[in-house]
């Protein structure tokens, strides 16, 4: 039996095709090993964000041969959609597979083994138009699961690849997300997350639905008790939005909103679609149908140009917010995108300043919202044992918490009485 191993870079989306991948080669009959383990094939799902991620992914492609001189390496994904020729270039690359055709994996793996061919399958970014049916049937030992309904973003922001390696958007259709959900329900999962590169886009490309459908029309599945978003613009969010949320009994009320920059100009420059008045008036629509919602962000700091005024901006619009947590990204520049070659590049260390100050209010932001929740009563769906008699899981609200159980809670949702903040968690009673 051959042996396969994954290494996945990148994002929720990745993560999913990398499951659905490892599937494929279980039903021909491969072994998935790990990592550090010994394997004749080596497959790395890779990311290409930033440089830096270009960089652990040929870092990683070296590292197979290391381990085995003789294997096979198939890369896949959005680096060698965006440098195939990069990848081509790398010693050692037998199979090269873009954001497409990951369904052919096994076979041209085969292929290649038998022919001692290199074969690449990258298709150009801008003829996939139609959504890549790469679905999961089996997740072991887990108990929230990523649907990938979406792929491909059409907002193309300036400091953004994704656009040029994933292509334009493309939604899944209906009935097969139906179908997989059914499926998951049937294997015990209470929650899942739908996923994709935009998924404020589902459905433009498709007739007689769109997000909001897709989500009224899920939460009538049986089992699944909880539907949570991944990463949405502010533009998706209306008074409809908000009532299907709140109406379905289902959806989460926890809203990763995308930011990015507290200032307007900065905004601008990054050719994103709203500005700070909208995107607060947003935050204060999901407020007032879920009061303790968790609000979740990215912002990117050191972005061409930021002047010390504009991240002031910033600063004092996150904390006008009051988000439950915030993800720092220093701005990374990537070759092929308009910021890449934008004047006034800001110097690392002044990044990696700015960086420290949003993490602190970062950090007492979370402390404050965890504050607020302490003496209410959240259900949680415990994911797993975290020690001794303890397990932890997270509300609806995203907030990880722990609790003590005589009997095993793996995959239980039990109401619990928050008691008492404990770093980045809370135990509860």
């Amino acid at each position: 039996m051959e042996r396969v191993t994954f290494h996945t870079l990148g994002c929720k989306v990745n993560q999913y095709e990398t499951e659905a991948m490892i599937e494929l080669f279980k039903n021909k009959g491969y072994k998935i090993v790990s990592e550090e383990d010994f394997a004749d094939i080596y497959v790395i799902n890779t990311c290409t964000v930033t440089n830096m991620s270009d960089r652990k992914s040929r870092q990683f492609i070296r590292k197979a041969k290391k381990i085995n001189p003789e294997c096979l390496v198939a890369v896949v994904g959005c680096y060698s959609q965006v440098s195939p020729e990069e990848v081509e270039n790398i010693e050692g690359v037998d199979v090269i597979i873009g954001t497409n055709n990951r369904n052919m994996i096994v076979e041209l793996c085969e292929e290649s083994r038998n022919t001692g061919e290199r074969i690449n399958k990258v298709v150009q970014s801008n003829q996939l138009k139609s959504f890549e049916e790469i679905k999961i049937n089996t997740i072991e030992s887990k108990t929230r699961a990523y649907l990938k309904v979406q792929d491909g973003c059409n907002q193309y922001c300036s400091y953004c690849i994704i656009p040029y390696a994933r292509g334009p958007i493309k939604s899944r259709e209906y009935i097969e997300i139906e179908n997989e959900v059914k499926k998951l329900a049937e294997n015990g999962f209470k929650e899942i997350v739908l996923t994709g590169i935009h998924i404020a886009s589902y459905g433009k490309d498709l007739a007689d639905i769109d997000l909001k459908k897709l989500i009224y029309k899920l939460s009538f599945i049986d089992g699944i008790k909880r539907i949570r978003l991944s990463s949405i613009e502010p533009s998706i969010i209306d008074e409809e939005f908000m009532k299907i949320s709140l109406n379905t009994k289902k959806v989460c009320d926890h809203f990763h909103l995308s930011l990015q920059s507290g200032s307007d100009t900065v905004l601008s420059r990054m050719n994103r679609k709203y500005n700070t008045k909208e995107y607060y008036e947003k935050v204060n629509l999901i407020r007032k149908y879920f009061p303790y919602a968790g609000i979740t962000t990215d912002v990117i700091v050191g972005f061409p140009g930021e002047t010390d005024e504009e991240f002031k901006e910033t600063v004092d619009f996150v904390q006008k917010i009051g988000f439950s947590k915030i993800h720092v990204f220093k701005f990374s520049p990537r070759k092929g995108t308009k910021a890449y070659s934008m004047k006034d590049q800001i110097p690392s260390k002044i990044k990696e300043e700015r960086s420290k100050v949003l993490i602190e209010v970062s950090d007492n932001m979370m402390y404050d919202y965890h504050k607020k929740l302490i003496g209410k009563q959240a259900d949680v769906l415990f994911e797993s044992k975290y020690q001794e008699d303890f397990y932890e899981g997270y509300t609806t609200n995203y907030i990880r918490v722990i609790k003590q159980f005589e009997t095993d809670m793996v995959g239980q949702i039990k109401r619990v009485t928050l008691k008492e903040i404990l770093d980045d968690k809370i135990l509860a009673i």
